[in-house]
C-alpha cells in the first residue's frame, strides 16, 4: 500500500481529465515518500467493517515499519460515507480518488467496499495509473464480462486501456455458486432470492438466477427490496420456498428482511451473502435475534482460521496483540492482503532502481502463487484472484463460526 509520486488526471477538473498531482504512470517516482490510501465507508452500519479493513492495513505496514526499500509509506484513510445517511456514497468516493489523484506521492489505493463506487472510483484512478486492489468488491462487471454483468462492462471504467484495478476476493459468479450449492447441501428443495437494488446486491441476486438451474435448484421467486422500508412483511408473505437466500448488505436493511422472512415461517433456512456475513451480524443487538441465529448461514471467503499456515496464524496473533480482538472480523483479513500485496508489488517494481506506478500495476498484475493469509493464489489478466473456495459461517454464541468450506464447481462458474 503506499504512495508514489504521479498522476496524469487533473482533480479539480473530474469532468476533463486535467492534471493531477505528476508526470503519469510511467513517470519515475522522485522522492522517497509514498502514501496510500484507502476509500472506506467509515459512518453508518458499514463501519465496523471499514474499521476492520482499516486495521488490517495498518497491520501490513506496520510489520513493515512503515518502509519499502528506501521509501517511507504513509497511509491515509478516508472516508466515502455520508454523515446524513451513513451509506458510501459515490460523490464523496470520486472525491476520496482526485485526493489520491492530487498527491504525488499517491502510488496506491484500497478500496472501494462498495462495488457501486468501484464504478466512479476506477476511472478516474486509471487515468493517473494509480494501483487499486479492492479488499470486498465482488461484481462481475468491475473486471469480466462473465454472466451478470452489463452491457459495456468492463472496458468502460478503464479509459487508458490498460487494467490498473485487482481484487483479493472471489467475483459474484462463484460466490452465487456457493450460496446455492450450500442451499442444496442443507436439504433445500427450492429457494427464494432478495436483493437491495445495490450494484453488488441486484448482480449476485442475476448470478445466483443464471447458475441455480446448473445445480439444480428452484427459484421459486427473485425479488428487490427497498432498503428504507420500515418493514418487509408484504414481501414475506410471498415465500413459498423453505430456503431464502439474501444478497442485500447490512447497511441496507438486510437483517430486517430476513426478521420479516423468519415471522412469516418460523422454519426458513436463511443464508446471507458477504455483505452480511460480518462479526455485527453475529451481534443481537444489531444483527441476527439471537432466536433466530441457529437458521442463519453466510458465505465470505475466507475459510477455516484454524487451517490457517504460518502467515494466517502470525496475522491472527499479530491483530489480536495489536487491537485486542481474538476474533477479527473478516474484512480485517481482506485489509491486511489488500496492503500487503500492494507493499510486495512496490517492492519488486523498485527492484530495478527506477519507480514508476506503472511498475506497481504490473508487478500486481504479475501476482503468482503468492502464498497469503488467504491461501495460496494468483491474480488473473482481468484482475481476479483465483481463489475459488468459500466458506460458509454460522453464528454461535453470538460469534460469527466456521461452518465448512463450499468448494467451487468449475461448471457452475462462467468465465469472462
Amino acid at each position: 500500500m503506499t504512495a508514489v509520486s504521479i498522476a496524469s488526471l487533473a482533480v479539480g477538473v473530474s469532468a476533463c481529465g486535467g492534471g493531477g498531482g505528476g508526470g503519469g504512470p510511467t513517470a519515475k517516482i522522485t522522492g522517497t515518500s509514498l502514501t496510500v490510501y484507502s476509500s472506506l465507508p467509515e459512518q453508518g452500519a458499514s463501519g465496523d467493517q471499514a474499521k476492520a479493513i482499516e486495521n488490517g492495513v495498518k497491520l501490513a505496514v506496520k510489520d513493515r515499519g512503515g518502509k519499502v526499500g528506501k521509501y517511507t509509506v504513509t497511509y491515509k484513510p478516508l472516508d466515502d460515507s455520508l454523515a446524513s445517511t451513513g451509506a458510501a456514497d459515490e460523490g464523496k468516493g470520486a472525491q476520496n480518488a482526485r485526493t489520491a489523484v492530487q498527491d504525488s506521492s499517491a502510488i496506491g489505493y484500497v478500496g472501494e467496499y462498495n462495488s457501486g463506487i468501484s464504478k466512479v472510483t476506477i476511472p478516474i484512478l486509471n487515468k493517473a495509473g494509480i494501483t487499486q486492489i479492492s479488499p470486498a468488491n465482488t461484481y462481475v462487471g468491475l473486471t469480466s464480462t462473465a454472466p451478470g454483468h452489463e452491457p459495456g462492462e468492463p472496458d468502460k471504467y478503464y479509459p487508458t486501456g490498460k487494467r490498473t484495478y485487482a481484487r483479493v476476493v472471489p467475483k459474484d459468479t462463484i460466490q452465487a455458486a456457493a450460496l446455492v450449492t450450500a442451499a442444496k447441501q442443507d436439504g433445500c428443495s427450492s429457494i427464494h432470492v432478495f436483493n437491495s437494488k445495490t450494484t453488488y446486491s441486484a448482480g449476485l441476486a442475476r448470478n445466483i438466477g443464471l447458475v441455480a438451474p446448473k445445480v439444480p435448484m428452484k427459484i421459486e421467486g427473485n425479488d428487490a427490496y427497498d432498503p428504507k422500508a420500515a418493514n418487509y412483511r408484504s414481501l414475506a408473505a410471498n415465500v413459498k420456498a423453505p430456503c431464502v437466500i439474501q444478497t442485500g448488505e447490512i447497511e441496507q436493511n438486510g437483517v430486517q428482511l430476513m426478521k420479516d422472512v423468519a415471522t412469516a415461517d418460523k422454519g426458513v433456512k436463511l443464508y446471507g451473502a458477504d455483505g452480511i456475513c460480518l462479526n455485527a451480524s453475529a451481534d443481537p443487538t444489531k444483527g441476527i435475534p439471537t432466536t433466530l441465529a441457529p437458521q442463519f448461514k453466510c458465505t465470505i471467503a475466507t475459510l477455516d482460521p484454524k487451517t490457517f499456515g504460518p502467515t494466517g496464524k502470525k496475522f491472527f496473533k499479530d491483530f489480536s496483540t495489536e487491537y485486542h480482538q481474538p476474533h477479527p472480523d473478516p474484512y480485517a483479513i481482506y485489509g491486511f492482503e489488500s496492503a500487503s500485496l500492494l507493499l510486495d508489488s512496490i517492492q519488486k517494481a523498485a527492484a530495478s532502481g527506477t519507480l514508476t506506478r506503472q511498475k506497481v500495476t504490473d508487478a500486481v498484475f504479475s501476482t503468482k502463487d503468492r502464498k497469503s493469509v488467504l491461501g495460496t493464489y494468483s491474480i488473473d489478466k482481468n484482475g481476479d484472484t483465483t481463489l475459488t473456495d468459500y466458506g460458509l459461517y454460522k453464528i454461535v454464541g453470538k460469534t460469527l463460526t466456521f461452518d465448512r468450506v463450499i468448494k467451487s464447481n468449475p461448471s457452475l462458474v462462467g468465465s469472462g
